[in-house]
């Protein structure tokens, strides 16, 4: 007795989509020093006139486990989050929470002054508020009549 499986080719190009998928992540972030376990948190970065700000999603990580410095025109956010320890009499059927320490380094797109940066921790949002360079600001120039 034969049992008949059928074939569903779609299911097969998914397979083949998350692999092509991981096997891209794997060689465009890791060299450049991005890592979280596995993951990339996620970043927004936007400019007013007078500031550039960077919004990091971090969930999970305490607020005293995130290093921020800038050099250059170079923002880089360092942190770890910590693992849970495991619970004997625990059979997990899905883990999927990450743990471990990360990097990630963006290129600012103007300058800043990093020595009157401010940074904020709030539901696992980290916001970075770094004002403009004087020189990058723009100028309003008053026309007076004669």
């Amino acid at each position: 007795m034969t049992n008949l499986i059928r074939w569903e080719p779609f299911r097969e190009m998914l397979t083949l989509r998350e692999m092509m998928d991981r096997m891209i992540d794997e060689v465009f972030e890791r060299p450049f020093g991005v890592t979280f376990a596995g993951q990339v948190p996620a970043i927004d970065m936007y400019q007013t006139d007078n500031e550039v700000v960077v919004k990091a999603a971090l969930p999970g990580v305490k607020a005293d486990d995130v290093q921020i410095s800038v050099t250059g025109d170079v923002l880089t956010i360092k942190g770890e989050i910590k693992q849970e320890e495991e619970q004997k009499g625990r059979s997990y059927h899905i883990r999927e929470h990450r743990w471990g320490a990360f990097e990630r380094s963006i290129i600012l797109p103007t300058a800043v002054v990093a020595d009157k940066a401010r940074a904020e921790f709030e539901n696992g949002i980290l916001t970075i508020t770094l004002p403009k360079a004087e020189e990058v600001r723009p100028k309003t120039i008053t026309v007076k009549a004669k």
